[in-house]
């Protein structure tokens, strides 16, 4: 009895160690956060429909009417050729919807219904059954409901209208249900494969080791910057608990490449943390000019055969700011790269342009991307 005390005492403590292990290390994140596994994924699912019941803002197109006549007839009404139904309470509409990986048949997912034709709102309409296809063409859910439509518009008898979002767009929470799973490879073979969402070979490198103290040497391997492959078990069951504990494993990752992000439009700029610029002086400035022009009247003499006419007048000045000149010291970091760049007060024009010059004099050492 003491014994099976003991044993029990030692694996409790084992537990507590390897939580607090997990746990400890700083700025590390969960692999759940950093990888997907290989395989598992959404499908994208779209379908052609219709939506009834709107008020008066429906489609005028021909695609539109034939549907409609096509709908008609499973229902055994036939509408004599050439007869226009005018009908102003239906539109034509694209629904579209991700397949969740290991979606099971009768589970439902949500819909997104966009207007085709020119329908100006999907406002209080409702869609009719309608089958929602992959890219090989077979059926894997069937969406029906009403529109949820967060927009809508107005019209006045003045010609007069006002829009607020998007009201030819509408969603229906939990629209359609599942009529067939995908086959996922997630049970397939004696390994697994994370691939990370920011490709960095020394996060791959910090997954493959952090696993291997974990659970053994050569139990996981980086292939490149993204994939890491590892040993797993072949029974589902197992496989399911063996992910569940590798999922929330921290990993410290690698830190990302010194970037500068300008955003031309807005003038925002975005300095990475590990922008380094080699020594350099800079110097800014701007010369300003101003043009006048003023007209004056040119009088002549009294008792001269001379005319009064309008001559222009032109004033012409410059004026140039003094430019200061702030100087980058070796390998400087991005707090001194701020401050040095706030002492001299530019603008972030001026900001643009000092970085695109030290990237060209080679002084920057980041990528520089503009947006």
């Amino acid at each position: 009895m003491m014994l099976r005390q003991l044993s029990f005492l030692i694996n409790l403590l084992c537990i507590v160690l390897v939580s607090v292990w997990l746990l400890s290390p700083a700025h590390a994140d969960r692999l759940k956060d950093m990888a997907s596994i290989e395989g598992v994924r959404s499908n994208q699912l779209i379908g052609y429909g219709l939506v009834v019941g709107l008020d008066g803002t429906g489609d005028k197109t021909p695609f539109t009417s034939q549907t409609f006549r096509n709908l008609m007839n499973q229902f055994g009404i036939t509408i004599p050729p050439g007869v226009d139904p005018k009908a102003k309470n239906i539109a034509a509409v694209a629904v579209h919807a991700d397949l969740p990986a290991f979606a099971k048949p009768g589970q439902r997912i949500d819909v997104t219904v966009s207007s085709l034709g020119d329908s100006k709102s999907l406002r209080g309409g409702s869609l009719l059954m309608t089958p929602l296809k992959g890219a090989d063409g077979r059926i894997y859910a069937m969406s029906q409901g009403s529109l949820v439509v967060g927009g809508f518009g107005a019209d006045g008898s003045d010609g007069s209208s006002i829009t607020v979002n998007v009201p030819s767009v509408g969603r229906i929470p939990n629209g359609a249900t599942v009529e067939r799973g995908i086959a996922s490879p997630f049970s397939q073979g004696d390994t697994i494969t994370f691939n990370l969402h920011q490709p960095d070979f020394t996060t791959a490198m910090n997954v493959s080791q952090q696993i291997n103290d974990m659970l053994g040497p050569d139990t996981a391997y980086a292939q490149d910057g993204t994939s890491i492959r590892v040993r797993a078990p072949r029974d589902s069951a197992q496989r399911v608990s063996y992910l569940a504990m590798l999922e929330n494993l921290n990993v410290e990752p690698g830190e990302a490449a010194a970037k500068v992000i300008i955003n031309s439009r807005t003038g925002t700029i975005v300095v990475g943390q590990n922008v380094k610029v080699l020594p350099a002086a800079v110097t800014h400035g701007s010369l300003t000019v101003t043009i006048n022009e003023q007209a004056e009247v040119s009088q002549p003499n009294p008792f001269s055969d001379g005319q009064t006419v309008v001559v222009p007048r032109s004033d012409v000045s410059a004026e140039q700011e003094k430019g200061r000149m702030f100087e980058f010291g070796p390998a400087t970091t991005l707090s001194e790269i701020v401050q040095a760049v706030n002492r001299v007060g530019a603008a972030p024009g001026d900001i643009m342009a000092v970085l695109e010059a030290l990237k060209q004099a080679g002084a920057l050492k980041a990528d520089l991307v503009v947006i």
